[in-house]
């Protein structure tokens, strides 16, 4: 099993949980975030002042998935969350030991 977290734009989060739903992946956890990259954060400008916003908000997606279908969420991920801008986001997929359903008390593959 694999844990896949993706950093992505707020307004990319219906088109990319639309595709995730239509290769039937459903479970999923989004928290806001904020964060920074290469960009640097944004220069604003409020009247005649200007001021950078270091960190942006996103949103963050976690799923825990098999192994075999990691390739196909992470490009369900990359193609809907792309916007070809600077700020898209960023994917990271982890290893994960053991999985437990609370309910149940289901393990691993069982619990996915």
């Amino acid at each position: 099993m694999k844990k896949i977290e993706a950093v992505i734009r707020e307004e990319r989060l219906e088109a990319v949980k639309d595709a995730l739903e239509d290769g039937s992946y459903f479970g999923m956890t989004v928290s806001q975030v904020a964060g920074r990259g290469r960009q640097n954060g944004v220069l604003l400008q409020s009247r005649a002042t200007e001021y950078r916003v270091d960190f942006l908000p996103k949103l963050k997606i976690e799923l825990v998935v098999l192994d075999d279908d990691v390739p196909a969420v992470v490009e369900a991920i990359v193609q809907n969350a792309r916007t070809g801008d600077m700020g898209d986001g960023k994917l990271f997929v982890l290893p994960v030991d053991t999985a437990v359903r609370v309910r149940t008390g289901d393990r691993d593959d069982n619990a996915v």
